[in-house]
């Protein structure tokens, strides 16, 4: 494997990561020089903005140009680091003046999941670029709003898929999508943390602000883990919602949830999310042998094996996925480029129709049908 730890090395270098579709992700991009940067303007400033300002800070192609906040305590700090203009601070009142601010290119909303759907479709109506955390929305319909009025006013749109760019998750995309091992028929895919002791005003808890509890905020993970290993899209889904372990926390959404999804090659995947119990994996088992991470979706270190003929583990260099994923979108919007269609918002919505069919496969205890 060690050969392939260099060819991933010199891709990097070159700046031509592969895409799960076995493309290039700067195909037909121009360079960019060094001192043109992508302007990004963060919509909250919460524990992911923090993470992502880090990678924003660490990348070549972009900076964190604007912030909008509603806590004025955090603005000193976040302006000094970032040395941020104080034109380019908002707050969500006036976060609609940011039409007139020509030193944005983009809005990233790190928002909790209920207000994405607002502050996206504001960005868009103000000219900006929109990037937006996943889950994208809290239902499918929220989705297509979104992208609807991102259409209307001609702006791009897109999801930070952060593993999308990260080397460990790729090869499983290659293995699956390449059948290096056959077909694949089967998907193992678990996230979890026991989060037991969160603080009780956290937004995860409040259903209105999360749009639910571990499927949507851990849960996602693993659907995009089992569509890109099989390169298919599920068709049905059947879910069952665990005993909640920890019921004077989790009151408003669920705690623990465990669903089955159809794919139409006749693959099927089998995924749970908890927020009580930990585990993190993605194993995909195909006709000639089997591989997978583990850890596999959070921060790893991860770890990745094959087990065919004979057993090889993964060798890839560990990337921030943040600085990298900002790398990587950058290319496409400071060359005025589409963005490819697996970050897009249409992916965020693919994703939300499967979480929409497995709380209504849970709540009825029916097998729920992906249109």
């Amino acid at each position: 494997m060690k050969e392939n730890r260099r060819s991933f090395v010199k891709k990097v270098a070159l700046s031509s990561l592969f895409l799960p579709f076995g493309l290039p992700t700067n195909l037909g991009l121009g360079a960019i020089p060094k001192e043109r940067k992508l302007r990004v303007a963060l919509v909250g400033l919460g524990r992911y903005a923090t993470r992502l300002a880090q990678g924003i800070a660490l990348s070549q192609h972009c900076e964190v140009a604007g912030i909008v906040t509603g806590t004025p305590s955090k603005i000193p700090k976040w302006r000094e680091k970032y040395d941020i203009s104080e034109n380019s601070v908002y707050n969500y009142e006036n976060f609609d003046e940011i039409i007139n601010n020509k030193a944005i290119d983009v809005v990233y909303v790190v928002l909790p999941n209920g207000m994405h759907k607002e502050y996206a479709i504001r960005a868009a109506r103000a000219g900006k670029h929109v990037i937006v955390e996943k889950p994208m929305a809290i239902t499918a319909a929220e989705c297509e709003e979104i992208i609807a009025e991102c259409n209307k006013a001609g702006v791009q749109l897109a999801v930070g898929y952060r593993l999308h760019f990260e080397p460990f998750n790729m090869e499983m995309m290659r293995l699956g999508r390449e059948k290096v091992y056959g077909p694949v028929r089967h998907v193992e895919a678990a996230l979890g943390y026991n989060t037991s002791g969160i603080d009780r005003n956290d937004w995860h808890l409040n259903a209105k602000l999360s749009g639910g509890g571990c499927l949507q905020n851990l849960g996602v993970y693993c659907i995009q883990g089992a569509r890109y290993v099989t390169g298919e899209e599920p068709i049905a889904v059947t879910a069952q919602l665990a005993p909640v372990i920890h019921k004077d926390v989790f009151t408003e959404v669920e705690e623990s949830i465990h669903w089955q999804m159809e794919f139409p090659s006749g693959a099927t995947a089998t995924c749970s999310a908890s927020s009580a119990y930990p585990f993190d994996r993605l194993l995909a088992s195909a006709d000639k042998g089997i591989f997978e991470l583990s850890p596999a979706i959070s921060y790893g270190p991860f770890q990745g094996r094959t087990r065919g003929s004979e057993t090889k583990s993964f060798e890839f260099p560990m990337t921030h996925h943040q600085q990298v994923q900002m790398d990587e979108m950058a290319k496409y919007l400071l060359n005025d480029k589409p963005f490819p269609s697996h970050i897009s918002g249409e992916e965020g919505l693919k994703d939300m129709k499967v979480i929409d069919a497995a709380y209504k496969a849970a709540k009825t205890g029916k097998r729920v049908e992906i249109v």
